[in-house]
Order: structure tokens, then C-alpha cells, then sequence
């Protein structure tokens, strides 16, 4: 019977002390999850494939700040210049996302899938619409994201 209350009272009591060791003014790990889900995206484009195995992510946020996530490091937030910002909404206006392509045979190909104003596809081969989008993306990942 001791044995039973150790296994429902020990995580209760482990649950309490954590909630309440939490510093003030510091937000609970939910809330903070939240406050980033409920930030609205104005483009995100997920990089992946080749041999080298790339998985780069980049969401640009409509308050011009964005996340960066590549496979091989940190999780990166940063905020772009007011420049980089309104270079993008310039190609963004221009942009048309199409359909999907399917995936070709082979297997060294790079899949973009690219998403803007509630659209999202999948290319392996960048049409010109997107270039100018893709490459200034790019160009923003490299400078800003960088491993510890």
C-alpha cells in the first residue's frame, strides 16, 4: 500500500514544486509556445534533400522578425533590417505559388516548399517567380544564422 501512494504522490508533489520554482516575471514554457503559434507568418520556406541531407527552415514573421532551423544547429530568432523587410514584401507582391511539381527521379534533388498568403507547394526545380524570393531568403539565413 506505501508503494502505491509513492507512485501517485511523488510525481503530484514533483508537478508543485516546479510550477511554483518557476522565477518571477518568467513565462511558463506553454505560455511562451503560445505566444509564437499565435504570431501570424507572413512567408516560411523549408529547404531540404541532397546528398548533404539539408533541412533548413526560415518562417519570416509579419512583425519582420524571424526563425531560423537548419539540421545542424540551434534554433535562431532574429529581427530583419527594415531594408531586408521591404525588399522582401517587394518580391512577395510579385510572387504566384503554383502548384506542387512532383518529385523527379533521382536522388540528389533540393525540394523548396514554399508558403505565402495561405498557399504552400513543393518544387524541385525554382520557377522564376519564386528566385527572387528563394534567393533573398537565402541570402537572410546566411547571414543571420550562425552555430555556437
Amino acid at each position: 500500500m506505501r508503494r502505491i501512494w509513492r507512485i501517485v504522490l511523488l510525481p503530484a508533489l514533483a508537478l508543485t514544486l516546479s510550477a511554483s520554482a518557476t522565477p518571477a516575471g518568467a513565462m511558463p514554457v506553454s505560455t511562451q509556445n503560445t505566444q509564437n503559434a499565435q504570431k501570424r507568418v507572413l512567408v516560411d520556406l523549408r529547404k531540404q534533400g541532397g546528398f548533404a541531407g539539408l533541412d533548413d527552415h526560415m518562417i519570416v514573421y509579419r512583425d519582420g522578425c524571424v526563425r531560423l532551423d537548419r539540421r545542424t544547429g540551434p534554433v535562431i530568432d532574429k529581427c530583419l533590417t527594415g531594408k531586408e523587410e521591404r525588399r522582401l514584401r517587394t518580391y512577395l507582391k510579385k510572387l504566384r505559388i503554383g502548384r506542387s511539381e512532383t518529385r523527379p527521379p533521382g536522388a540528389d534533388f533540393i525540394k523548396y516548399t514554399l508558403a505565402h498568403d495561405r498557399r504552400r507547394a513543393s518544387r524541385y526545380t525554382l520557377p522564376a517567380g519564386w528566385q527572387p524570393v528563394v534567393r533573398h531568403l537565402e541570402q537572410i539565413m546566411e547571414k543571420y544564422w550562425a552555430p555556437d
